[in-house]
């Protein structure tokens, strides 16, 4: 299976975060790392998803633009 899209999400978090910041402590980095991943979801567009964040795209599931239907990078599979 290609993991494209997490290695993506890591060298976005490492270049645009965890690069950019001398954090001194684990608390910091915990803090610093939480803020950028609600930057990255509610605020950063993605060009994948249109420009929308992914918090827009997931709200959008099911709406009229996607027939009903969860466009293919945003289905979530099922545990068996």
């Amino acid at each position: 299976m290609d993991n494209v899209f997490i290695e993506r999400l890591w060298r976005s978090l490492k270049y645009e975060c965890v690069y950019l910041h001398a954090f001194e402590t684990g608390s910091e980095l915990r803090a610093g790392l939480g803020r950028w991943i609600t930057y990255y979801n509610t605020q950063r567009p993605h060009s994948g998803l249109a420009g929308r964040t992914p918090a827009e795209a997931y709200r959008r599931i099911g709406q009229s633009d996607h027939g009903g239907h969860a466009p293919h990078d945003l289905m979530i599979k099922q545990a068996a």
